[in-house]
């Protein structure tokens, strides 16, 4: 299986065709819609792949902790 480097995120990403330009989400939201290989499974790859980092959706952040006014006093 090929790895592409992501250089936004500075790590590695599977190609998939979820991530590729030439992808589209079917209207069942579950399979993709290739413009070069018709309907095909969001972790399909082929050679006509092309990293869209737009189409990526990151992974959730953990939450910040909440503070209080009293937190930041010097007393």
């Amino acid at each position: 299986m090929l790895r592409v480097k992501n250089t936004i995120c500075g790590e590695t990403i599977a190609p998939a065709c979820e991530y590729c330009e030439h992808g589209r989400r079917a209207s069942d939201n579950v399979m993709i819609l290739c413009t070069k290989k018709g309907l095909v499974a969001p972790t399909f790859c082929c050679r006509k792949y092309l990293y869209d980092p737009l189409r990526r959706v990151p992974r959730q952040q953990p939450k910040l902790p909440s503070f209080s006014p009293e937190d930041f006093s010097l007393d």
